[in-house]
């Protein structure tokens, strides 16, 4: 691993804040006469996505309090923005609590906070821009936040994740801001 990426991963938990930040800011305005909207996530609408957001931010939050992660799914009832809304704000609290813990076990094998947090602040920001892109709304990731999110991408995206869990890489040309190079990563067209 090189230098950078233990700098990234030491970083976690900050990541994870201005991902989240991020995110409430994709939120912005977001009502309930949007949800059937398609996202860049094939197959899922506006609603879907928020499920599965909602469904992410509980397993961090989980992995801080419990220092472990269940993989089974949860449900969203009622209004899903305010769903994803109200647990980021308890998830960042979980991760700044002093006793969070220092190994999280998924499926039973142990990975770091670090690997944790930064896995999850990829999640969070990338579904954050999807969120803004299905709504037509200018909300590019941050060149910082983006940066260290591409730093880490290659170390939680292997090239068995595609084509399942994600797109080929899209080509961009050379001098591409970080966070279109991120999304391009992840197969996503910026």
């Amino acid at each position: 691993m090189t230098k950078p990426h233990r700098a990234a991963l030491r970083g976690g938990v900050g990541l994870l804040e201005r991902a989240v930040a991020y995110l409430l800011g994709s939120l912005e305005g977001l009502d309930q006469r949007q949800l059937a909207r398609p996202t860049p996530c094939p197959r899922w609408d506006l609603r879907a996505l928020l499920a599965h957001i909602d469904d992410a931010v509980l397993a961090l939050h989980e992995a801080a309090w419990t220092g472990s992660v269940g993989l089974e799914m949860s449900s969203v009832d009622g209004d899903p923005v305010a769903s994803v809304r109200e647990h980021a704000g308890r998830l960042l609290g979980a991760w700044a609590c002093p006793s969070s813990p220092g190994a999280v076990f998924v499926a039973g094998s142990p990975l770091t906070a670090g690997i944790v947090t930064g896995t999850g602040a990829l999640e969070v920001a990338v579904h954050g821009w999807d969120l803004a892109r299905a709504r037509g709304t200018d909300h590019p990731l941050p060149a910082g936040l983006a940066e260290e999110l591409l730093e880490l991408a290659p170390l939680f995206v292997a090239p068995t994740d595609r084509p399942g869990r994600f797109a080929p890489p899209v080509t961009l040309p050379s001098g591409a801001p970080p966070g279109d190079c991120l999304l391009a990563f992840l197969g996503r067209r910026p």
